[in-house]
């Protein structure tokens, strides 16, 4: 239990904070997973539109403090490279 006034307001504000960041990653973690499913499916058109809706996710909660910028530009980085790969054409053989 808090012993000052200063305090109580730290801990109300703490969990209001608490409750917005829980929600941000939620939401992170439900776009990233619409990701995976749209890439595992083959659907690039869709796993593109939706890298794009996490990128853009992942850069407002790396600038209000919800995860850090660098987990943000790593995941972001990571996803991209998987998105180009599955794009990859295999080359035809005996040209």
């Amino acid at each position: 239990m808090p012993n000052t006034k200063s305090a109580e307001r730290r801990a109300r504000n703490s969990a209001r904070k608490h409750i917005q960041n829980t929600s941000v990653k939620s939401r992170l973690h439900t776009l990233e997973k619409t990701y995976e499913t749209a890439l595992a499916g083959g659907k690039k058109e869709d796993a593109g539109a939706a890298l794009r809706n996490l990128s853009s996710a992942l850069d407002k909660a790396a600038k209000s403090g919800v995860v850090h910028k660098s987990l943000a530009s790593r995941k972001k980085s990571r996803l991209t490279v998987r998105l180009n790969k599955s794009s990859v054409v295999a080359p035809a053989v005996g040209c």
